[in-house]
């Protein structure tokens, strides 16, 4: 299974739970349509099987939570990256130093 089909089955899945506790297929297609990742969809589709939410405004807090995570860890990885290049060019300019003396 290629990373697209792998995406559309996981797709499909949090749909079919959002579908099994009685909500539209419109509202779980809305939900996949802006977490757009596995991860994110797996995480949901856990939440819908475990909490099994009676509200759709419980599932699109969840969904706001998880795109919020997302978004946190995203920055934090860019974060770390800029941090890195930041210390690889401070040694850089250490070695540069070291070199002139």
């Amino acid at each position: 299974m290629n990373d697209e089909e792998f995406f559309q089955k996981t797709r499909q899945e949090m749909i079919d739970e959002v579908v099994n506790l009685g909500f539209p297929e419109e509202l779980g297609e809305a939900v996949a349509k802006n977490l757009n990742s596995v991860k994110t969809m797996q995480r949901m589709a856990s939440y819908l099987r475990n909490v099994r939410p009676n509200s759709d405004v419980l599932i699109v807090d969840e969904m706001l939570a998880i795109m919020d995570d997302r978004r946190r860890w995203i920055e934090k990885k860019k974060s770390e990256e800029a941090n890195a290049k930041y210390n690889e060019f401070l040694e850089e300019q250490k070695r540069n130093e070291e070199d002139d003396s």
